[in-house]
């Protein structure tokens, strides 16, 4: 929790103003009583009618006093709160972009979601509370112990024994419910992660015809969140009780201690009101502890979850600019893209997902990329988009190897086996240069135009038109009333896979970036509509770097080069022409999409 108070340091005006006016509105709050204890004495004993008015006319104007006091002050607390917030949560989203793809897959999206959301808003509420009431309770409860010794000493050593008996009881309850609160959270992660699942694969689970089988799982999920609710629940709910408990024994100690003392003429009747109202006033502000304390172990609770996030990306040794990053872009320009004896494990994993990979690739030329499933094609291409950082050998951009860019500092930290992506900088500069059509086609809300800017933010009209077109998604696109302005709904459900998958290639193409990597992304094309793709990307590879991952022999057979996968491993290199008639792997791939076509004798054969 302490860490996270550096968000609040813009707003220390705010979080000084708002108990400040908190605590004036305390101090009105505790001469009430001893008002009322003058009306009762020195007016209605007396029959002094214009004392009371005198006194019903204070009593307004501490009542008014003390409502704009607490107005104030809520303004102030809110300011600070929901501002705090704000940048905690701006904090967690830069934290999560900042992140290599194996660092979320450790967390979860469900995680993630819950925390940049449930957990902030917890934490929200929390500070409000806190600087509305931490200070202004226990001021009124101690306020009220001393402003009772003014009154009867006698009477007020009972205010003296019940606080520190309600603190331990209050406490002790505390000490309980912080570690239930976490479960709290934990649970509403796997019930996060269920629901995001569900409502992303629903055409699945009714394809498959497992809605019960679902609602099932989910109302496990939710039962075990509901027990755990359940048992911090009844721990909390403990608190009020157990005060109201003690404050009415200590009333009712109060009231005979009172009743003594008034008929021996030692106190007024006014005294004891007063007494009692002080009572009251502890017993109404120990009732707001209690809630508030019941809301900051939710709060510190979501707070450490936020904390242990932050810092276990912050515990990365610090890193320091470049040479080269200092003197302008070092990937303007990129030549050549090398890879030495690389290798490569996911954390957990039992074996490589590559090994001793080595290829140069230079500019103007196409790579194809080809393999069995499992083969390590997207392992490769998201080793140089710096998705992942490999555990052996080097990948060179430039002739220079990726680490060299980030001056290894950012590898200082790393237990061995543990991955850490390079420098956040170096990388981020990196993929400026790389234009991506992933795998699985992603297109944002918004409009197709928007979403071609994803590539090049300044991209003109002319340059979005001629990416469609070598993306051959013109046709359809301007086939529709709005043109670049088409509304793309969520995730694009609006257009079919294929012209997804299009709109998803211009947006790599508007770019022309020095390296283009297409990870299987015309899978969902037929032939004819792949072929005039193809066209396209020999155009953009004219200038640049290209890599083509693809099932497909056909989608790669006119690439310069083709780099054959086989557990991990490079088992060919080179045109598909002799591929065909040197690599056993390869020819097998080619034979089970070409039956009918005859192959060239091996090498050895010939």
């Amino acid at each position: 929790m302490r860490r996270l108070l550096k968000y609040l340091k813009p707003y220390t005006k705010e979080s000084i103003l708002g108990p400040l006016f908190k605590l004036t509105e305390a101090t009105f709050e505790l001469f009430v009583p001893l008002v009322v204890a003058a009306v009762v004495t020195n007016g209605i004993d007396k029959g002094d009618r214009a004392f009371i008015l005198k006194m019903g006319a204070l009593m307004v104007a501490l009542a008014i006093t003390g409502l704009i006091c607490a107005v104030t002050a809520q303004y102030f607390a809110a300011k600070a709160a929901t501002g705090f917030a704000a940048a905690v949560r701006e904090a967690v989203f830069d934290n999560i972009q900042k992140r290599s793809h194996s660092e979320l897959e450790k967390y979860g999206t469900g995680t993630l979601i819950t925390r940049i959301t449930s957990d902030i808003n917890q934490l929200q509420t929390g500070v409000n509370l806190f600087l509305r009431l931490f200070l202004r309770s226990p001021f009124i409860v101690f306020g009220a112990v001393i402003m009772a010794f003014t009154v009867n000493v006698k009477a007020a050593l009972i205010f003296v024994v019940c606080v520190p008996i309600l603190f331990v009881a209050v406490f002790a309850i505390l000490i309980k419910s912080i570690p239930l609160y976490k479960k709290v959270q934990n649970s509403l992660d796997d019930v996060t992660v269920r629901t995001r699942e569900n409502l992303t694969g629903i055409r699945v689970i009714r394809a498959f015809n497992c809605n019960d089988e679902e609602k099932e799982a989910f109302e496990e999920k939710a039962d075990a969140l509901k027990a755990v609710q359940l048992l911090a629940g009844r721990v909390t709910a403990i608190m009020n009780p157990a005060t109201f408990l003690i404050v009415n024994i200590a009333t009712l100690a109060v009231l005979y201690v009172g009743a003594k003392e008034v008929n021996t003429g030692i106190i007024e009747r006014g005294a004891v009101i007063a007494l009692l109202n002080y009572m009251a006033q502890i017993l109404v502000e120990l009732i707001k502890l209690a809630n508030l304390i019941i809301t900051m172990t939710k709060s510190v609770a979501c707070a450490d979850r936020i904390t242990d996030m932050l810092s276990d990306f912050d515990n990365r040794a610090e890193i320091k600019k470049s040479a080269d990053e200092k003197e302008g872009n070092p990937f303007e320009k990129i030549n050549s893209v090398e890879f030495e004896n690389v290798g490569f494990m996911y954390p957990n994993a039992l074996k490589e997902a590559l090994k001793d990979v080595s290829f140069k690739a230079k500019k103007g030329e196409i790579i194809g990329i080809i393999g069995g499933t499992g083969s390590g094609k997207t392992t490769l291409v998201n080793l140089i988009a710096g998705y992942y950082l490999n555990t052996g050998g080097k990948i060179k951009i430039n002739e220079r190897d990726m680490k060299e860019y980030a001056d290894g500092n950012c590898f200082l930290n790393a237990k061995e086996g543990e991955q850490k992506p390079y420098d956040f900088a170096i990388t981020e500069i990196l993929r400026g240069n790389i234009g991506i059509a992933a795998q699985t086609a992603v297109l944002f809300s918004g409009t197709v135009k928007s979403n071609l800017l994803w590539g090049k933010k300044d991209a003109t009209k002319e340059e979005m038109i001629k990416a469609l077109k070598r993306a051959e998604a013109y046709d359809f696109v301007f086939g529709k009333k709005d043109g670049l302005d088409t509304e793309v709904t969520e995730g694009g459900k609006n257009f079919s896979g294929g012209q997804r998958q299009r709109l998803s290639m211009a947006r790599a193409f508007v770019k022309e970036p020095e390296i283009l990597i297409l990870d299987d992304s015309t899978s969902a094309l037929d032939y004819v509509t792949e072929r005039a793709v193809r066209k396209g990307i020999r155009e953009i590879a004219e200038d640049s770097i290209c890599f083509i991952v693809s099932q497909r022999a056909a989608s790669i057979t006119d690439a310069d080069r083709i780099i054959v996968l086989d557990e991990g491993e490079v088992v060919g290199y080179d045109s598909h022409e002799r591929l065909l008639r040197s690599c056993d792997v390869y020819r097998e791939i080619y034979k089970s999409q070409f039956p009918e076509e005859e192959l060239p004798k091996k090498e050895e054969e010939a």
